[in-house]
């Protein structure tokens, strides 16, 4: 959605072009495909001598080979006529036209890595918020420009075209958005590495907004074809649910184990190619979509049974119909876990496929081969499914199987919240998965049979145990992966620490005591500076390429710091309050679109915008934009002036169960209506909720955020990622000491940080303080209470009333402070130094020089939170995986 920018490197006086460029490849000068390999060729290699000759060249990227490429696709691939197509076509065909080129890498990447029989890591996420494909792999390739070109020479703007792509509904927040910037640097770094997730037919869902409510509507991103996924018949494994376990004796009389029994759903592949920038390497992004093992009963059909005829269909297409599927009645739980089944098995089967594909190989050989990392407890049913794939599959020995699991398995948290840590009851799992309860009660058996060895039998040894009793039987997931995998890691500094002394404190000390001290490691999260830099705010990018001569800071992020000794030079000021300018009067022109709302350009641009939970405190952000009414409302006019202009921005969606989330949206429209209705306060108030958030409307908002919010309360955000694109477009921070905050504050200086709040170590004091009636409430924030009470901000809604009322009313209750009974997430306990905090915000933009100071380095001092630095510290310390670049490819002779 942004314009390539006017600046042209190729024209300027230095050396800009990038040493891995498909903008190299030419019909003048062909570039030659390297030959097949020994394993890609048949016993006869001769006989497909002649297709080897006739794709020996990769296709040519100047601009009349690209414009006949889009004609041909245009023809060929949609069918359309080429003396008229409409600009969706010509988004498809374009796309098309890209997609070849990335098949031609991706093909050549995996014969690669093939043949350097290179050791592989495998990325099991249950999301991926890739956003739009075409400018990302535009940009990648170094194909903009010659694309751009081409498609002005057949009528069509580039950036016209931006819009006609569909956001991917693979992800719903920080954890797909994360897992998505990781593919981008995998493949910049040029490490084997292969993502896995599943296709789902729905996403989340629309976020729509319904008298102020949030309303939700399906999400069916795959309404209109998507050219850059390759359906992968070819590729499709069976995976059962059900059945029962048998047992019987093998060759050697040793007794073993088989699932039989059940129902099988086919597991079917579509794979999406992820190039990376400056390499010729592609990787891939493998999604698995459900099928039934039968598509049609035709002998139900046949006897009218017209619906039943089709319900295994039905059935089977349901498992990878919705991300997250409401959990909170038994047949929600059943369809997450078969949904977690369904991918984790699929990817096992195929990874390990790769694995014993290649002659001679053993089983001993696979930690030297394949690393697996899972994101988040989603996919922990992976370390049971490997144990019985190499167990009842491939019959090894427990011991030999066990070591190679813990061996291969890594596992990220993402949460430090006990009810957020996932948990399968046994009744449910003996339901679906009995061979794989049978091996978790085995698993659990040996642990606590080593425990009580190690500590004797008693509290300490009982607290490892991976089922609970209490309040049901079931099986902690989270806890199974710290026991089985290899490394064990938080997301930032802070979180890891928390991991490691509260949430998995008796794991800590139990592989502290068996002489295991790097379990445990930190690997703070990072985002890809090529689409919330580049992508995303293109002058800004230019700017910076600008001054420093050279785009290599797109892949050294470091280089950015040479600009930290120019930060006062008001030429470079100047420059970078235009770049923001231009950012803002976008942003104010999409919300003009979307909601009609007018935007003061010179007003403080103030952003929000995560998943709305309670722990997030968005509710805080609501309760100071009440307060800031009030105090402009009962200003005097020459008072009023001397208030700093601000508009509020909030996007998020919440769980469609989640009713407090669902009030929090409802009471920021309802101050917006208020705010933006009043005469007296709209000048220098402006409040404005963007549904439907998503990547791609991420774009729009973050380079032009002057400040953004990140106010949680300490101890609960694990790292947090959007707060990283905020600081590197620029934008100031205001929040507490938790997640990433902390290392963006060290990195970018305590004054480019608006911190508030108690610290982590201070939470257990307060609460108990509170349970003793030493728990005050802020002057100022009753009086927000009692605007609340009072009806101001309900509008004549009832309902509305009655539920915001219900939200002020746990808050009041000041003794269940830190319970769910009362303020849980301490908002009143912080709310004085946020306001303070937001006073000095205040103060420090109205210096526009020392705002833009801080501005510049904010956004020059993020090295640490890019990607590629994040990766790069996986592939060293948890992987163990070294770089395969692809070589360059060279002319063809002749």
């Amino acid at each position: 959605m942004t314009t390539p920018g006017v600046w042209d490197p190729s024209k300027s006086n230095f050396e800009m072009k990038r040493k891995a460029s498909y903008s190299m490849f030419s019909a003048k000068e062909p570039m030659a495909r390297p030959h097949p390999t020994s394993e890609d060729a048949e016993e006869e290699p001769s006989r497909h001598d002649k297709m080897w000759k006739l794709m020996d060249s990769y296709k040519s990227n100047d601009v009349e080979a690209i414009q006949k490429d889009i004609v041909s696709q245009v023809e060929y691939s949609l069918a359309c006529t080429r003396f008229r197509f409409s600009r969706e076509d010509a988004y498809r065909a374009a796309s098309f036209a890209i997609r070849d080129r990335l098949l031609e890498s991706f093909n050549d990447t995996n014969a690669w890595y093939a043949e350097k029989d290179a050791k592989r890591a495998y990325y099991l996420s249950a999301e991926y918020l890739q956003g739009r494909a075409l400018q990302n792999a535009l940009v990648n390739l170094d194909l903009e420009p010659a694309f751009e070109e081409a498609l002005m020479g057949l009528g069509f703007e580039l950036e016209d075209l931006y819009p006609c792509e569909a956001d991917p509904g693979l992800g719903n927040g920080g954890l797909g958005r994360l897992a998505a910037c990781f593919l981008d640097s995998m493949a910049t770094l040029s490490l084997p590495c292969w993502g896995y997730g599943i296709r789902y037919t729905y996403g989340t869902f629309q976020q729509k907004l319904v008298n102020g409510w949030q309303s939700e509507k399906p999400d069916y991103w795959l309404s209109k074809p998507v050219p850059w996924e390759i359906p992968r018949p070819d590729v499709t494994y069976p995976v059962r649910f059900g059945g029962r376990v048998e047992d019987y004796a093998d060759e050697a009389g040793r007794t073993r184990h088989r699932w039989v029994g059940g129902k099988i759903i086919q597991a079917m592949a579509y794979d999406n190619p992820i190039p990376g920038f400056d390499t010729f390497n592609t990787n891939n992004l493998r999604l698995w979509r459900s099928l039934p093992s039968e598509e049609f009963d035709f002998s139900a059909f046949c006897e009218y049974k017209y619906t039943e005829a089709v319900e295994q269909r039905r059935q089977a297409e349901d498992l990878s119909a919705v991300l997250y599927p409401t959990d909170d009645r038994l047949e929600g739980k059943a369809l997450r876990l078969k949904q977690q089944y369904l991918f984790v098995s699929a990817s096992l089967q195929d990874l390990l496929r790769v694995f014993i594909r290649r002659p001679g190989r053993k089983w001993s050989e696979l930690p030297s081969k394949v690393a697996i990392q899972m994101n988040d407890t989603h996919p922990a049913m992976a370390i049971v499914e490997l144990m019985r794939l190499l167990l009842d599959v491939q019959r090894l020995e427990w011991d030999e199987s066990w070591d190679l699991t813990c061996r291969v398995c890594n596992y990220t948290n993402h949460t430090v919240m006990p009810e957020a840590l996932e948990k399968w009851p046994t009744a449910l799992l003996q339901d679906l998965l009995p061979r794989h309860l049978q091996l978790i009660c085995q698993i659990n058996g040996r642990l606590m049979a080593d425990a009580t060895k190690l500590y004797g039998a008693g509290p300490k040894a009982w607290n490892l145990s991976i089922i609970q009793e209490v309040p049901e039987k079931a099986v902690r997931m989270a806890s199974l992966a710290v026991l089985a995998c290899n490394k064990v890691n938080g997301v930032a500094a802070i979180h890891t620490e928390i991991v490691k002394k509260e949430t998995f404190a008796e794991f800590s000390n139990y592989f502290r005591d068996k002489g295991f001290e790097d379990k445990f490691v930190n690997m703070t999260n990072g985002v890809t500076p090529r689409r919330w830099i580049h992508c995303a705010n293109r002058p800004l990018s230019d700017l910076f390429s600008r001054h420093l001569g050279t785009q290599k800071w797109l892949t050294d992020l470091t280089l950015l710091k040479g600009l930290l000794a120019k930060k006062d030079d008001e030429a470079l000021q100047a420059e970078w309050r235009s770049v923001k300018q231009k950012a803002k009067s976008r942003l104010a022109k999409y919300v003009q679109e979307l909601l009609g709302l007018d935007i003061d350009l010179d007003s403080m641009f103030d952003c929000q915008f995560k998943r709305i939970h309670e722990y997030k405190r968005q509710l805080m952000n609501c309760l100071f934009l009440i307060h800031r009414y009030l105090t402009i409302k009962e200003a005097p006019p020459a008072e009023r002036a001397k208030i700093q202009s601000r508009t509020a921005f909030m996007g998020g969606k919440a769980a469609p169960g989640y009713k407090n989330a669902k009030t929090i949206i409802k009471l920021f429209t309802s101050i917006a209506r208020v705010v933006n209705d009043d005469p007296d306060v709209a000048p220098y108030l402006r409040v404005a909720f963007l549904p439907n958030y998503g990547v791609s409307m991420a774009q729009v908002v973050i380079p032009a955020s002057d400040l953004s919010e990140h106010i949680s309360v300490a101890g609960t955000e694990a790292s947090g990622t959007g707060n990283m694109k905020f600081a590197m477009n620029g934008g100031l921070l205001i929040g507490t000491m938790d997640g990433a905050n902390v290392e963006i504050r060290e990195e970018c200086g305590e004054d480019a940080v608006f911190i508030f709040g108690c610290r982590e170590d201070e939470v257990a004091g307060i609460q108990e303080r509170a349970r003793n009636g030493d728990y005050p409430v802020d002057p100022r924030l009753w009086k927000v209470f009692e605007a609340i009470w009072t009806g101001h901000f309900s509008i004549g809604d009832s309902e509305a009333h009655a539920q915001f009322c219900g939200l002020i009313d746990k808050l009041s209750n000041t003794r269940a402070a830190g319970t769910w009974e009362g303020d849980r997430y301490l908002l009143v306990h912080d709310f004085p130094s946020y306001l303070a905090a937001q006073e000095e915000a205040d103060r420090t933009y109205q210096d526009q020089k020392k705002w833009c100071r801080l501005s510049i380095q904010t956004s020059c001092s993020m090295a640490k939170f890019s990607t590629d630095r994040t990766i790069s510290q996986y592939a060293e310390v948890i992987w163990g995986l070294e770089r395969a670049p692809r070589p360059a490819p060279v002319r063809r002779a002749g």
